[in-house]
Order: C-alpha cells, then sequence, then structure tokens
C-alpha cells in the first residue's frame, strides 16, 4: 500500500462507529474503566481489517515516552529466556510497544546501561533472575521496573513475577519417594540466585522428616559438562551409591544421563534422572526426562503486563504462576 493511502485513526473511527479519541484510548491501551469492552474489540477489529499502524513516533513525541521496554536476562542462549522474551513481545505489540533484548554481560549480577542514557531510550525495565539493585547501572536506577524470578519482593519494592519454584520441587520429590527413592542426590546450580537457593531449600525440608532418606548434594555450573562431572562424583562416592539423581535443570540432568551411561548404569532401571524447566532438550534424550514444566511465555507476558500496569500508574500485586510435573522415562521405581 503507498504511504498516502495508509489507513488513519480518522478510518479506524469511521470503521467501528466511533471517535478518534476513542480510537486513541483502545489502541493505547487505556481504555478500560472508559470504554466498554464491546467498544473495544469493534476498534481492534476495524484497526485489523484496515491492517491500520499507529505511528508509533509521533506518539511517543507527543506522550514523551518511547514506547519500548528493556528485557535483561542472563543468557541469550537458553531456550527458557528466548520462550520468556516471546512472550513479553507479544503482549507489547498488543499494546504498541517494542522490547528490546539485552543479556547481563557476565551471564548474571549487574548489568551495564547498554544505551548510555537508557532513560532517553526506554520507558521501563522486566529483569530476569537478579536482585533488582543489580540494575543500577540501567538509569541510575530510576526507570520502572518489573522483576522476573526473583521472589517475592518487599512491599515497597518493585513487582515481581515469579514461578512456583518450590511447589516445582516438591511436586519432583514426592515422585521420586513415591517410587521408592530414600537415596538421592540433588545436582545443584552453584549460581547464587533466589530460583535456585528456594530448590535447594526445599529439597532439604521435604526430605528432612522422612526415615531412611540418605540426601546428598553436588553442586556445578549451568553446563552438561559440570553437570556429567558432578554426577560422576555422585555416583562414585564412598557409600550406598544414590537411586535418584534430582537435578536443578534438564541441561544437568542431561548431563548426568551421560555420567550414567559412561558409568555403565541404566536410566531408570538402575538410576533414577529428573530435571526442570521442561526444555525441548526433555524430549530429546534417550529416554525423555521426568521434568516440571514452566510457562515461560506466560511469565515473559505477565512482566509486561506488570510494567504496562506500573507505567499507567494501576498498582500492581504480586504474581506467582502454577509448574507441572511431567512424568517421563528416565524415572521408575528404585532398584
Amino acid at each position: 500500500m503507498a504511504e498516502s493511502a495508509r489507513p488513519t485513526s480518522r478510518d479506524v473511527a469511521r470503521q467501528a462507529g466511533v471517535s478518534q479519541a476513542t480510537v486513541s484510548l483502545v489502541l493505547g491501551g487505556k481504555w478500560r474503566g472508559r470504554v466498554s469492552e464491546r467498544t473495544a474489540e469493534a476498534v481492534r477489529q476495524a484497526a485489523g481489517e484496515l491492517d491500520y499502524r499507529p505511528n508509533l513516533a509521533a506518539r511517543s513525541l507527543r506522550l514523551g515516552r518511547t514506547r519500548t521496554a528493556l528485557l535483561v536476562v542472563p543468557a541469550l542462549t537458553h531456550e527458557y529466556f528466548a520462550r520468556v522474551y516471546a512472550g513479553a513481545a507479544r503482549v507489547a505489540e498488543e499494546n504498541g510497544f517494542g522490547v528490546v533484548l539485552y543479556p547481563s554481560p557476565e551471564g548474571i549480577g549487574p548489568a551495564r546501561d547498554p544505551f548510555g542514557s537508557a532513560r532517553a531510550a526506554i520507558d521501563g525495565v522486566i529483569a530476569s533472575s537478579m536482585a533488582a539493585d543489580a540494575l543500577a547501572g540501567i538509569g541510575d536506577g530510576g526507570l520502572p521496573l518489573v522483576m522476573l524470578d526473583s521472589g517475592p519482593g518487599a512491599p515497597d519494592g518493585p513487582p515481581t513475577v515469579d514461578l512456583a519454584v518450590a511447589d516445582g520441587i516438591r511436586q519432583v520429590v514426592r515422585h521420586l519417594l513415591g517410587l521408592g527413592h530414600r537415596t538421592i542426590t540433588h545436582i545443584a546450580s552453584d549460581v547464587d540466585t533466589w530460583t535456585f537457593r528456594i530448590r535447594a531449600q526445599t529439597v532439604r525440608e521435604e526430605l528432612a522428616g522422612v526415615p531412611g532418606v540418605l540426601l546428598r548434594t553436588e553442586r556445578c555450573a549451568l553446563d552438561v559438562e559440570p553437570a556429567r562431572q558432578a554426577a560422576v562424583r555422585a555416583l562414585s562416592a564412598p557409600g550406598p551409591r544414590p537411586t535418584a539423581l534430582l537435578c536443578d535443570g534438564d541441561v544437568l540432568a542431561a548431563g548426568a544421563c551421560k555420567a550414567a551411561r559412561a558409568l555403565g548404569l541404566a536410566v531408570p532401571h538402575e538410576l533414577s534422572v529428573s530435571g526442570f524447566d521442561d526444555l525441548s532438550l526433555a524430549l530429546a534424550v534417550d529416554p525423555e526426562l521426568t521434568s516440571v514444566r514452566l510457562p515461560a511465555e506466560e511469565v515473559g507476558a505477565q512482566g509486561m503486563r506488570a510494567l504496562l500496569a506500573l507505567l499507567s500508574g494501576r498498582p500492581v500485586p504480586p504474581c506467582e504462576l502454577p509448574v507441572t510435573l511431567v512424568a517421563r522415562g528416565s524415572t521408575a521405581p528404585a532398584p
């Protein structure tokens, strides 16, 4: 379509049978409490039929906003964070926003300001798996902020969107106990963040009162080879050999399976292995991994919704999303 023929907000208003002001409210995400859901849907439908695209540059100048959010993640190579981004980007697009994806330079810890002056380039920040004070370098810490996977925050702190990590680990532990496992080694991430601290704490608490349980812990970096080495240590240590390896992630579980094969142990008949995250990797290994499915896209979507609410001055209560254990072939009754 030629530039001069592009539909305008007036065209959308005419087709929907509403005023241009109503079109602006609906497409700007500020219609709730001002127009009905039916009217809002009529505007969205008209905009879709006309393939209307608002002039975001003009709107930004008018509102003094860039309509851009920054998503800070520990790594771009992990499938979980790619899915978080997909969810955030979907909700952002629905509301006329864009999302800039930025990895923390060291994987975890403080993030630099990627713009020199973030306050001039973005409206707010969604940050995953790091403490709020680690973001002081971005916009001098003054930008609206939503934290993901960071645990419940202080009442006066930034809004939080978390996964029910403790419940997920609890489901795994009870699954293994139900299969008769009593000698269990936790292959734990050595990354010091809330999500991994709560996993270790929950494993200890769930097994503390169970008679006859022997729990050991092997910590390692979040990669296949360190996990393989940790599993070899666990399976070769003096004393009773574990019948189950409970891993903090699917990547660690893949390393544990490699260790089992190298030591001649059959999974799951001689050794059960569980993961966490339910990545594509969980279905790629043989046998397929028992894992905890995380609604990663919904984490990103809820994070973006929370940031939009924050920018609009609306209250943003803490959000915790449920997780689900998916039992597959890598776990079986204890030998």
